[in-house]
């Protein structure tokens, strides 16, 4: 098959468009995902950042909560603040449900308020190979355990801000925020293994040059 991938964003609540642009960026077409029957045909799917528990109510209204679960346990997905909330196995700060889809414990808001925003160079952790890259913290989650299958990738003063269990990433500061793509890149190359038809256009590979 020849296609470029389609690749899913939550657009029930948050910051979807910076994702869309990013993914453009690299050859994929964005899909906004507000229906169950929306999922199907992705490649992989972001959960952006915004509020967390907002989220979860618009999933339940929108029937897409249990379809959702199911997805993220079988295919890519990206989980970006509020969204590395909802795929967290258990959260705090206070307790909520979530997904269940990575081995971390999260913390909400545990880097404080909007005002406590900051932006900061992450050390790339033992399974990143790439160059270090600069994170945008928006009242940012905190990852305070992780399981014996989770893969640190960047740190921040020695605490872990994208970790990767299998095919599922979860980071705790804003990637789209920046002009660097090397996050979604990664997560476009888990997204194209996962995939069992080729997806890539002849003119897709010479765009994944990683910034």
């Amino acid at each position: 098959m020849n296609a470029r991938l389609q690749i899913g964003i939550l657009a029930l609540q948050g910051a979807v468009e910076p994702h869309a642009r990013l993914l453009g960026r690299i050859g994929a077409s964005p899909v906004y995902v507000r229906k169950p029957e929306q999922l199907s045909g992705l490649a992989g799917i972001i959960l952006p950042g915004g509020e967390s528990t907002a989220m979860i109510h618009l999933l339940k209204l929108n029937r897409l909560w249990e379809p959702l679960r199911e997805f993220v346990q079988t295919r890519p997905v990206l989980g970006v603040c509020a969204g590395a909330i909802l795929l967290a196995r258990k959260v705090t700060h206070p307790e909520q449900e979530s997904l269940g889809a990575i081995d971390i414990e999260i913390a909400r808001n545990a880097y404080g308020r909007q005002v406590d925003s900051f932006t900061a160079e992450l050390k790339p952790g033992v399974a990143w190979e790439g160059t270090p890259i600069e994170g945008v913290f928006i009242r940012a989650p905190r990852i305070q355990k992780v399981g014996a299958g989770v893969d640190v990738l960047f740190e921040h003063k020695g605490e872990p801000v994208l970790v990767a269990q299998g095919r599922c990433l979860a980071g705790t500061f804003h990637p789209e925020l920046t002009d660097s793509i090397a996050v979604h890149h990664y997560f476009i190359t888990q997204c194209e293994a996962a995939t069992p038809w080729t997806t890539a256009s002849p003119n897709t590979s010479a765009s994944l040059s990683v910034n």
